[in-house]
């Protein structure tokens, strides 16, 4: 069973204050294993990555809330999650994974606990794409709740499911720039096929992963014209998140407060980064105004 690194421990204070509001939109909870266990059949397994860790770094960083996104290691028992949006005050919603046997009262009992989406992994080293039938009929039940649906997607696969990803009648939202690889350039396919998919208003996209999309060296300066171009193509349609504890990397381990700076650098311009912060995120998981 593979290992995860553990995330930086000692982020930098980001050079710039964030607006009121600020949300990370992509972050997880694993575990504890010994009160969360984690998915018998998981393809990697993380060390403890609590709701304690993840509020402490959220108060440094300044991060008002959070939407903590349903990993592969924890499958479709989304306990850890929703316990943490639990103990948030209000802070944290989330994104759930589902097998497609959940009843009706089921999905009315985690929309109540704070759930706003589903999410479906299509990426090869998490296993493939997953049973597009449970797929498609999941995303018939969504619209009534008033969620949205959430795919991580390898490159290529934005080729791949172009036709069944523009048949998607709700929101839906590309995880990490949709894993395009900076080596490859700006003209890439997969990317071109990205900035086009943007034209869908329906499609919301995550300017972060940054680590993923790079080549892999610290800061990953060279993910930053991607997240530019994305903001640029579809202001009212982007997100941001820190990816935090960032499973599965094999080069550099981000540093959290780097990350921050790089979305100031990508990001310069202050309505544009309320937009990317605050106001998209309020929009499309529906918080409550802060206390």
């Amino acid at each position: 069973m593979k290992t995860c690194a553990a995330p930086d421990p000692n982020p930098i204070k980001p050079r710039e204050a964030l607006p009121a509001g600020a949300c990370d939109a992509h972050c997880h909870v694993f575990g504890p294993a010994d009160k969360f266990p984690y998915a018998p059949d998981r393809s990697y397994t993380p060390p403890d990555a609590p709701f304690e860790r993840l509020r402490q770094l959220h108060d440094f960083l300044g991060l008002d809330r959070a939407v903590i996104v349903q990993a592969s290691c924890h499958g479709d028992d989304n306990t850890a999650m929703l316990d943490a949006i639990a103990r948030s005050e209000g802070r944290y919603l989330g994104v759930a994974i589902v097998n497609g046997s959940e009843t009706d009262e089921q999905l009315a009992d985690m929309d109540a606990g704070g759930v706003r989406a589903v999410r479906f992994n299509f990426v090869q080293h998490l296993g493939g794409a997953p049973d597009l039938e449970v797929f498609d009929k999941t995303i018939e039940r969504l619209d009534g709740l008033g969620w949205h649906v959430v795919l991580h997607l390898d490159a290529q696969d934005i080729l791949t499911y172009s036709d069944r990803i523009n048949r998607i009648n709700v929101p839906f939202v590309i995880d990490h720039m949709g894993r395009v690889q900076a080596a490859k350039g700006l003209d890439q396919e997969p990317f071109r096929a990205l900035l086009e998919l943007m034209k869908n208003p329906l499609a919301w996209v995550k300017v972060c992963g940054g680590e993923r999309v790079s080549v892999g060296k610290r800061p990953f300066a060279d993910a930053a014209p991607f997240a530019a171009r994305l903001i640029e193509a579809a202001p009212d349609r982007v997100l941001w998140g820190t990816d935090w504890p960032h499973p599965n990397i094999s080069k550099d381990m981000p540093n959290d407060g780097e990350l921050v700076d790089l979305m100031l650098d990508f990001c310069p311009d202050p309505a544009l980064r309320r937009k990317l912060l605050v106001e998209n995120p309020e929009k499309l998981y529906r918080f409550k105004p802060l206390a």
